[in-house]
């Protein structure tokens, strides 16, 4: 009964909250770059508001039901994603051998939610973004992958979260030594193309196919699609502190601190996502498979040095 709450509490209630003012921040460090006011903080909520009021219209030539599931399948698995991490950081007795693991398949369920909702909406334009959304997931997830087995190894090969936790606050932060500062570089443009930000936006890309995938969704279901990216904008980055920043701290000035690194690290992305162009698939599979893999795997490589 506990784990229902910490899933609607912690998981759902508090993650859309913090996903959504992460939305603002995100919109707001966009405007101050472009010379504009942005808007007001309560805009995401409002924008999501609106949406559920609206009625959901299923395209004649969609499948009905996997059209209309796609979008929960991806906001489930955010939404479990986040509890865990919650549960794992309060030391809410939810850590479990392998748990990395999990939360490794549910951060990708999200993409194939979006390849499912693609394919299924029978719009060609969709079809084209669930393609492109394809080639990306296979070409980040590897060095994805690649980068997450560094805390691992520096931690003693543990595959429990809290333990690397536990590991990082009776030692230093993974990111501090010269692999897991290297991982933590790699990972950044993987977090870019998980959360669909410029320049890894192929598959949605508003200007080139009207947003892909998402093309045929309407109210209801598009407000799921969104609240699920506002949650992984939330989640994929405390995935990340807590792995290779220590995670947060919820004791005096440790509150202070954590929230310092998580805006700092989505200013960092939000920067990237204004001052890049949004590149060519080919371009994108060519740099994942080639710099960014092979930065990974001489991560990997020093951490099994011990450096």
């Amino acid at each position: 009964m506990m784990y229902i709450v910490y899933l609607i509490v912690f998981g759902f209630i508090l993650t859309t909250a913090l996903g959504l003012i992460a939305s603002w921040i995100d919109r707001k460090v966009t405007a101050r770059v472009q010379y504009r006011v942005g808007p007001p903080f309560f805009q995401p909520f409002y924008d999501i508001t609106k949406l559920l009021g609206k009625e959901t219209v299923v395209p004649a030539t969609a499948s009905k039901g996997m059209f209309l599931i796609s979008p929960v399948i991806g906001f489930a698995a955010a939404t479990v994603a986040s509890t865990i991490l919650w549960m794992n950081q309060l030391k809410l007795g939810a850590s479990f051998l392998g748990d990395i693991i999990v939360l490794l398949y549910l951060f990708t369920l999200p993409s194939l939610s979006i390849i499912l909702g693609g394919v299924s909406s029978g719009n060609p334009l969709g079809r084209v973004g669930a393609s492109r959304e394809i080639k990306l997931v296979l070409s980040y997830e590897l060095p994805f992958i690649l980068c997450l087995l560094v805390p691992i190894i520096k931690s003693g090969y543990s595959i429990r979260l809290l333990q690397i936790l536990n590991f990082q606050t009776n030692n230093s932060a993974t990111a501090l030594s010269f692999s897991g500062g290297l991982a933590l570089l790699m990972l950044i443009p993987c977090i870019q193309a998980k959360l669909a930000l410029v320049p890894f936006d192929i598959a949605e890309a508003e200007t080139e196919i009207m947003a892909g995938p998402i093309i045929e969704y309407s109210g209801v279901s598009l407000a799921i699609y969104k609240l699920t990216k506002s949650i992984l904008l939330f989640s994929l980055p405390f995935f990340i502190i807590t792995l290779f920043l220590g995670g947060f701290n919820f004791v005096g000035f440790g509150i202070l601190y954590s929230i310092i690194k998580y805006i700092v690290f989505l200013v960092i992305i939000t920067v990237i996502r204004n001052t890049n162009p949004r590149v060519r698939i080919d371009h994108a599979m060519r740099f994942f498979w080639g710099p960014i893999t092979i930065g990974s795997i001489i991560a990997v490589v020093l951490a099994l040095l011990d450096l």
